[in-house]
């Protein structure tokens, strides 16, 4: 019973954000019509903030950042949307933007750790595969541990991406993106609603850095029998 209770506290940390989320979002897309879509308003406060070099996509990766291209991403809905939801979305990535134009520590660290992580998580997956093969071959079951220390390192270094993300997307959201929206962009009336669909985003980023902080006590329970 009690580990019945644990499995279900554990899949509400980690999939009740989403579900949280998806609804959160769904719900403003069915307000009133805004001045503009998302990507105008992105192309409108790349204009006010001076940063000239920024672009906007339309993107099937998900809303994102890209600090290398100095590209925001938008997913179609979001990039056409002219509702609430598709204008919240574009000033948190929006947020980003100005993070890299304003040269913040926390957005670098995270871009540095993330193509850190991107190549040993490559690393890890192949010593993953190689590690049992290893053991077999040499006969030296440590061998095979080794192989499978390092590519814990990997998945610990993602979740260090993951805990670092939190602050610089919290940033984005609430010390960005939600007093440029107040300053005239949305109505008294939709701050409410501009709060419920940040915080329902930015709670999907802690369940993610649940879910790696899990996996890694996962397997190192593994290789502790």
């Amino acid at each position: 019973m009690h580990l019945l209770i644990i499995i279900l506290l554990v899949a509400l940390l980690l999939y009740g954000p989403q579900w949280w989320a998806r609804r959160t979002f769904a719900r403003y897309r069915q307000s009133g019509p805004m001045k503009g879509t998302g990507a105008e308003l992105v192309e409108h406060l790349a204009g006010h903030f001076g940063i000239a070099e920024l672009q906007v996509k339309v993107t099937d990766q998900g809303d994102h950042y890209d600090p290398q291209s100095r590209t925001i991403g938008l997913m179609e809905q979001h990039y056409k949307g002219d509702d609430l939801t598709s204008i919240t979305i574009a000033a948190h990535e929006f947020g980003h933007a100005l993070q890299h134009h304003n040269r913040e520590l926390g957005l670098r660290l995270r871009t540095r750790l993330a193509k850190l992580a991107h190549l040993i998580e490559k690393m890890g997956s192949l010593f993953f595969i190689l590690a049992p093969i290893l053991a077999l071959i040499t006969r030296v079951p440590s061998s095979g541990i080794s192989m499978f220390m390092i590519a814990l390192l990997s998945m610990a270094l993602a979740t260090l991406v993951h805990i670092v993300t939190l602050p610089v997307e919290f940033d984005a959201s609430f010390n960005k993106a939600l007093p440029i929206l107040e300053s005239g962009y949305i109505s008294p009336e939709q701050y409410v609603g501009a709060r419920k669909i940040l915080r329902a985003a930015a709670f999907t980023y802690v369940s993610a850095s649940l879910a790696s902080l899990l996996n890694i006590a996962r397997w190192f329970a593994l290789l502790r029998r």
